[in-house]
């Protein structure tokens, strides 16, 4: 005690007043300090910081300058929709500084000037001698200097499950709370430089872009760079054929527009917003709206095993008995917890041999009746036994559970059903070889043992009848093992992170299939590793035992660096800093706030199974996305090569602005949507992830295909009806027809092959299909589109030219193999 009290310049006495003003004054308050929040007009405005904004805000002008105010005010309305969607989304997750003050202590007991104080919490400062009694919540980071049968739950920053007994010397957290006994502390750390307060340093940081946002930057920086090049060719070439620079400025104007798809961020957000409301009903609650799609890319699982893999509730697994009445009795007797409305109060082991007697119909109450507690010999660290005493008649019937070794070695005798017998070698034996059993399964052992006695002298406890044993353990939760070989089938691999001990992490990751042929380590051996050695051999650790808040960090961005995109869940405040950092963190309902505020999914039911239906529902959702998205691309390719081509070979533009919109506002639109709405491929949970660009190589040249294909159907017919003596009117309704039966059929390319019907694809293509013929045939939209009537001549051309897209399709599925 000594050596700390010098070290942090106190004494028992407690700090003086004065010297509590001026360490006050040099350290600050003992208090969580929340940065610097962006206003929530700034939150709004950076929405309109991205690239795909940025090029629909242009194509709006652009739309403007050529006299169509009304789709320039729908690519507005696109916008718009799309920003307050991502704003509501960031202003919604700006709390978990919020829930993590409210979780901090308001009070402290304290020594001060030789007297007993209560103060409130923040006034804290080092040196501080704090008293701690039994259900106090820790008010900052100490160091004990004495204890007496103290344990502390300190679940919520380490995951260990059970209250770990303290001793002096050793470290007590802020935030954690006395379950049994008393001490004393000295303040070794306050306000932000606590245990807690590291967290909410990291959990107040900003979070990076998802890998669709990454994603998406790269096609809409993509689009912008061709579409500028592309413009800027046609002007020069337009104006060098001598045509005038009005009509040249609208060409580049129609080209700008053809480039750019416009419908992109409406489909893409309610894509998502579908997938959010789908994954709802399954228990998961999405609070990042780009995050649906994060846990279906997902390569790793990083999982809390406390409360996420198994119950967080200790239960009997095992249990060896002499006499299996006598014992069940002494686990409900021998006992300080108590089961009120099926839940547990008092200490989890306690609890866990309670209940079992209680499944098996020996309740505390009516055996309490018969035999009245007269004393208790409390459990502590010496004797690692707890001992009841009660009233027996006239005699006294002392019983006892405890460590096995230490049970036993009490015993001269077992209870076997009744009959007493000598406790010999090979009785202690056979015992030896059950502990070591239970124990290399991960059990915390318990020995249970009892006598009748007239007296209770200081020999209560020895001469004891040994009955049994039983085995503990927080157990796994039912079909955890299903989920974890599902998410092994799709390519995750799953990675147990925990603050428990090595051997029992070890065993119950080995008995739900995390751990197969990888390594197991636990925190400390991961601090002895460099960062070098530690990414070496990152990928062959599937289990980490012991393991603290800031080294969940470093396993998640290690994770990362290795290319990983990395799920992290858990339930406790120690698992909000990797939540946080994490590419997509999934907090456990019955967690903390500070866990879910950091999260960007929850998990209502605390089931891992809800998390491999996310992940479906998020392939599902990445798949729609890039069906739409090489939809519509493909639409934007076929109209740029069109107006090129036609530029090209000395042609008037086949389509005018008011065309180009429809096209890809109207007629990309109810497809494009209904794409984001089609089911499951076949074999979605059986391929590994997809961590990729959205559009890659080989998608890109079945894009360009389409794209020409489009492009020679459409040139070729545009020239035949202007050689044969069509109007050039009649010409542009020709081609403008064509381009959206091209697209409708591509559109059924784009289709997914799952069991489920495209039902509203279907019925978006027929709706789109007849929206084109009023616009065909009724004066007043003849007008707005400059359009005329067909012949009947023109519509068979015009089908069998657009179905070419259907056989082209085929014919670049079988030479190009995604």
């Amino acid at each position: 005690m000594e050596e700390f009290l010098k070290k942090y310049n106190t004494s028992e006495e407690g700090l003086s007043s004065s010297e509590v003003t001026k360490r006050q004054n040099q350290n600050g308050l003992n208090e969580l300090k929340e940065k610097k929040k962006k206003s929530a007009v700034m939150l709004f405005l950076e929405q309109f910081i991205d690239v795909l904004i940025a090029l629909l805000i242009v194509a709006a002008i652009a739309a403007y300058f050529v006299g169509d105010v009304i789709d320039s005010c729908v690519i507005l309305i696109a916008v718009l929709l799309n920003t307050v969607i991502g704003f509501i989304q960031e202003y919604r997750s700006e709390k978990a500084i919020e829930m993590l003050k409210s979780v901090t202590t308001s009070y402290a007991v304290v020594r001060r000037d030789g007297q007993v104080q209560k103060i409130d919490a923040k006034e804290l400062t080092i040196g501080d001698i704090v008293i701690l009694e039994e259900g106090d919540k820790i008010p900052a980071d100490l160091v004990l200097i004495e204890t007496n049968r103290l344990k502390v739950d300190e679940s919520n920053l380490t995951g260990e499950s059970v209250p770990v007994e303290k001793s002096p010397k050793e470290e007590a957290y802020m935030d954690s709370n006395v379950t049994l006994g008393n001490g004393v502390g000295i303040v070794t750390a306050i306000g932000m430089d606590t245990s807690i307060g590291k967290i909410a340093e990291v959990i107040q940081e900003e979070k990076g872009e998802t890998p669709l946002q990454k994603k998406m930057d790269k096609l809409g920086k993509t689009l912008s760079v061709i579409a500028i090049i592309v413009c800027v060719f046609i002007f020069i070439f337009e104006l060098f054929r001598g045509i005038p620079i009005v009509e040249t400025f609208l060409t580049a104007v129609s080209l700008a527009v053809a480039a750019i798809p416009e419908g992109l961020p409406a489909v893409l957000t309610l894509t998502l917003a579908l997938g959010m409301q789908q994954l709802t009903k399954s228990n998961a609650i999405v609070r990042r709206l780009l995050s649906v799609e994060t846990l279906g890319s997902c390569t790793v699982i990083c999982s809390d095993k406390t409360g996420t893999l198994t119950e967080n509730k200790m239960t009997v697994r095992d249990a060896f008995f002499y006499n299996e009445n006598k014992s069940l009795e002494i686990n409900a007797l021998c006992n300080n917890s108590t089961i009120r409305d099926g839940k547990t109060i008092g200490d989890p082991t306690d609890g866990a041999v309670l209940k079992y007697s209680q499944d098996n119909n020996y309740f505390k109450e009516d055996l309490q009746e018969k035999f009245p507690r007269v004393d208790e010999i409390p459990l502590d660290s010496s004797r690692k036994m707890m001992t009841t005493i009660h009233e027996n008649g006239e005699k006294y019937l002392v019983l006892t559970k405890g460590a096995p070794e230490i049970i036993i070695g009490k015993c001269k005798h077992i209870d076997n059903n009744g009959s007493v017998e000598i406790l010999d070698d090979s009785v202690k034996e056979t015992l030896t070889e059950k502990i070591n059993e239970m124990s290399d399964n991960a059990l915390r052992v318990l020995g249970i043992a009892y006598k009748n006695t007239e007296n209770i002298g200081d020999n209560v406890e020895n001469d004891l009848i040994f009955t049994g044993l039983v085995g503990i353990i927080d157990p796994p939760k039912e079909n955890v093992d299903k989920s974890i070989a599902a998410c092994k089938k799709a390519g995750i691999k799953v990675r147990m992170i925990t603050g428990d001990h090595l051997k029992t992490a070890a065993s119950i990751a080995r008995e739900i299939g995390i751990l197969t042929d990888g390594k197991v380590i636990d925190g400390e051996t991961l601090d002895k590793l460099s960062d070098e050695e530690y990414f070496e051999m990152v990928d062959d650790i599937q289990v980490y035992a012991r393991v603290k808040p800031e080294q969940k960090m470093r396993i998640v961005e290690t994770l990362k660096q290795k290319g990983e995109i990395v799920s992290m869940t858990g339930d406790g405040v120690n698992d909000a800093p990797a939540l946080k950092n994490a590419s997509i963190g999934v907090a456990m309902g019955s967690g903390t706030d500070v866990a879910k505020e950091s999260g960007d999914m929850i998990i209502q039911d605390d089931n891992f199974e809800t998390i491999v239906t996310a992940i479906r529902e998020g392939r599902k959702i990445y798949d729609n996305i890039k069906r739409f998205v090489k939809f519509q691309v493909s639409t934007n390719v076929g109209a740029i090569l069109t107006i090129v081509g036609t530029s090209i070979f000395m042609l008037p533009v086949p389509f005018n602005p008011v065309q180009l919109l429809w096209i890809n506002i109207v007629m990309d639109g109810p497809p494009a949507q209904t794409l984001g709405m089609e089911g499951s491929e076949r074999n979605i949970m059986t391929r590994q992830p997809e961590t990729g660009d959205i559009l890659n190589k080989k998608v890109l040249i079945k894009i360009f295909i389409a794209g020409l294909v489009m492009a020679i159907g459409s040139i070729a017919l545009f020239s035949y009806k202007l050689a044969i003596g069509a109007s050039q009117k009649q010409a542009m309704t020709v081609a403008f027809t064509l381009f959206v039966m091209y697209q409708l059929f591509n559109a059924y390319n784009s289709k997914s092959n799952s069991a489920k019907k495209s039902t509203y694809l279907y019925l978006a293509i027929i709706a789109c299909f007849i929206l084109q013929v009023l616009i065909v045939y009724i004066p007043e939209l003849q007008i707005i589109f400059r359009t005329t009537s067909i012949g009947l001549t023109d519509w068979i051309l015009i089908f069998i030219i657009a179905a070419t897209i259907l056989v082209s399709n085929r014919i670049a599925n079988k030479i190009v193999v995604e």
